[in-house]
């Protein structure tokens, strides 16, 4: 598969027929303030720029992205190929070739998940609330149950990759997101740091790997805090609704050939 310069080819040791990637700013048709290859068409964009960035992304990959309506819950949905975009759920999984579960994210952030065997992939959409999720249960327990559901998948034969996001430095949120964590998990606290006036700065990708890790997941890679997975530190690369309010948004998808 021959990317688009500037887009993320994950770094992890994915089965011979499953592929995935990570878009960025680069390329597109976007104007100001999505600049350029906004792949969100809730955001502000023109529906003829988002369309012929969609079109862009859908020939790089040789496969069919399904777009969800994320709604920062935990709904899953198996895809076909058949789905609309705009079908409402925080995280998918298919067994189909060369259709792309596929997460929209300015901040939020992506987790994409493979089976060692290549029989399935996933992928979800992690803000802190459908992190959080209710009494411990979030959007990763729900991918992963449905995972297992679907196919049979066990943890130590399932991988994740965690794509950019807002990052530790820059991620600040009030108490009622720390307490929200340790409600079920006194140990997430050491993933929070406090900045002042009842604020903390939460470290999100961290406080998903202790997720997975608590679901028997430790194949794990991608992010890992560092200054460059931070979307709002590298304007330049990275979409940020939180830095910039108005923003577009890139995608990470996982996909079978």
């Amino acid at each position: 598969m021959h990317l688009p310069q500037g887009w993320i080819a994950p770094d992890w040791p994915l089965p011979s027929n499953v592929r995935a990637v990570c878009t960025t700013r680069a390329g597109g048709h976007s104007l100001a303030p999505y600049d350029g290859l906004n792949l969100g068409d809730h955001v502000g964009d023109t529906a003829e720029a988002v369309a012929a960035n969609r079109a862009i992304f859908a020939e790089a990959i040789r496969a069919r992205p399904v777009f969800l309506n994320q709604a920062h819950g935990r709904a899953t949905a198996f895809l076909t190929g058949n789905e609309p975009d705009g079908t409402e759920a925080d995280a998918c999984i298919t067994t189909t070739p060369c259709v792309a579960c596929t997460i929209m994210v300015a901040d939020c952030l992506p987790v994409l998940l493979a089976v060692r065997d290549g029989r399935a992939v996933a992928a979800a959409h992690a803000g802190w609330r459908g992190l959080a999720g209710s009494l411990g249960q979030g959007v990763l327990e729900a991918v992963w149950q449905a995972l297992r559901d679907h196919t049979g998948a066990q943890a130590g034969e399932t991988m994740a990759w965690l794509g950019p996001c807002i990052g530790p430095a820059a991620f600040e949120v009030g108490a009622e997101v720390k307490a929200a964590f340790e409600a079920t998990d006194a140990g997430a606290s050491a993933l929070f740091q406090p900045r002042g006036q009842g604020k903390w700065l939460a470290d999100l990708a961290g406080l998903a790997r202790r997720r997975l890790q608590a679901l028997g997941l430790t194949r794990l890679y991608g992010n890992d805090g560092s200054p460059g997975w931070c979307t709002v530190a590298n304007p330049s690369r990275f979409f940020s609704h939180r830095r910039d309010r108005v923003s577009g948004r890139f995608a990470a998808s996982i996909w079978r050939v």
